[in-house]
């Protein structure tokens, strides 16, 4: 695991923008296709839009470059609460990126309907020996309580599935999703949690502490076997580490 922690969120975001350059170009070098899955939410946000501009949009070879989801929610790609709508606004719809290179979940089906649909997109770009690729990059977030992608606290450790349905509540508000699995994760080349704000202090302290408790913090389920685990965080939410 690496850690590094930044003052604000311009610098991690300006960070967390030459490491997904640089990996781009690593793996197109080296296996003709870059493979990234993306998260939504605030934090992202700025990262995203500086890839859409100069000098980092034209650092990467959007043609060659394949876009996925870590999770979304059950609404129509045009409903503001999309991951997908978030990152087309932001990044996608303004880099020349080929349109069938862009992979989101149906979030306009049902979660049982939209999980399996995206197994078999995974599928399409399994890795030998898998059913889902060996992502180049995974960009991840950490809720408060420890949740990251759509894996929440209480929810089932153990899946033999790369993708779930998504139906509990959260925070009071109906959690219809789709989410990729510990399995998909952890078979990453690199996975990058971006963390900000004061108010995931505490939890981020526990989550990177020496006791395991996976069911309470999914974040501590993404643990990539052949592949590193990064975390940029700035110094509020490293306030207690």
């Amino acid at each position: 695991m690496e850690l590094r922690i930044f003052k604000d969120k311009q610098g991690l975001s300006r960070a967390a923008a030459d490491l997904f350059v640089e990996i781009a170009a690593l793996a197109i070098e080296n296996r003709g296709r870059f493979l990234v899955a993306l998260s939504g939410g605030g934090t992202p946000a700025h990262l995203y839009r500086l890839l859409a501009t100069a000098p980092y949009r034209d650092r990467v070879k959007w043609d060659k470059s394949f876009i996925f989801w870590g999770d979304e929610r059950c609404v129509p790609p045009d409903d503001n609460g999309s991951n997908y709508l978030q990152a087309n606004d932001i990044v996608l719809s303004r880099v020349p990126i080929p349109v069938n290179n862009i992979l989101r979940v149906k979030g306009e089906l049902s979660p049982q309907e939209a999980s399996i649909a995206y197994a078999q997109t995974l599928k399409e770009f399994a890795d030998p020996g898998l059913e889902w690729p060996r992502f180049d990059l995974v960009l991840l977030g950490m809720g408060d309580d420890g949740h990251t992608a759509s894996l929440f606290p209480g929810s089932q450790v153990e899946v033999t599935s790369p993708t779930l349905a998504v139906t509990a509540d959260y925070q009071d508000r109906p959690a219809n999703r789709v989410t990729l699995t510990p399995l998909v994760f952890n078979s990453a080349r690199t996975v990058l949690f971006l963390v900000i704000g004061e108010s995931k202090a505490t939890t981020l302290s526990k989550v990177l502490s020496d006791k395991s408790n996976q069911e309470l913090y999914p974040a501590q389920r993404i643990q990539p076997q052949d592949g590193e685990v990064i975390w940029y965080v700035d110094e509020s939410a490293a306030a207690k580490l």
